[in-house]
């Protein structure tokens, strides 16, 4: 939602009510990340309008200090970065006693060692294909590789979590994306800035 028209939010939340699977809001601190972007209020706002559940990623230093207040504000699912926090286990533990889907994010030079050992405790992984922070970026090639490799590990430990990827998304890479493992595709630029906006969803739907 972060590319959507703020001045238009209403027709812009219907659009994704009717064709979309999920609602992204990525929330920036401007600390973690250089920009600014949303917060309680509008997530607030969505919600009271969204039929499709709320996957709120949280671009913040601190994270478990506003887990349980998106949570209340309507996030179905919360991802934080690996990188903003001193204890992901516990994090993860967290969102998950706030009754929403945990997920780890992590930027694309994150080490995948590090993500390994927590597959287990997540319901899913949110994989950048950019570096969070700025909407329209170029998306990073490297990142059907991280795909699979990630896609291995969850086979090979039995574990039950999706993949989710971010940057740089649309009809021209979703269909190798999705070959290479993930389960959610992520799209802002692609979907808000196209003509046709519900056409660009139902192709990457269809794949």
């Amino acid at each position: 939602m972060l590319s959507a028209d703020f001045l238009n939010l209403g027709k812009d939340v219907a659009m994704v009510n009717a064709n979309a699977d999920l609602f992204h809001l990525d929330i920036m601190d401007g600390v973690f990340v250089p920009n600014i972007s949303y917060g309680f209020p509008v997530v607030e706002a969505i919600s009271k309008e969204a039929v499709r559940p709320l996957d709120v990623h949280l671009m913040i230093v601190h994270p478990e200090k506003y887990v349980r207040r998106f949570a209340e504000a309507g996030a179905a699912m919360i991802s934080f970065h690996a990188e903003a926090a001193e204890d992901p286990a516990a994090v993860l533990g967290l969102v998950r006693s706030c009754g929403a889907a945990a997920g780890l994010a992590f930027n694309p030079d994150y080490p995948l060692e590090k993500v390994r050992p927590l597959l287990k405790s997540c319901d899913f992984v949110l994989v950048m294909s950019v570096f969070a922070g700025f909407g329209g970026q170029k998306f990073i090639e490297e990142t059907y590789g991280r795909l699979q490799t990630i896609r291995e590990w969850i086979a090979e430990d039995s574990c039950r979590c999706l993949i989710e990827v971010d940057g740089g998304v649309s009809p021209a890479n979703s269909r190798a994306l999705s070959e290479a493992g993930a389960d959610i595709l992520v799209a802002g630029s692609a979907v808000f800035r196209a003509e046709n906006p519900a056409e660009v969803i139902s192709s990457m739907k269809s794949l």
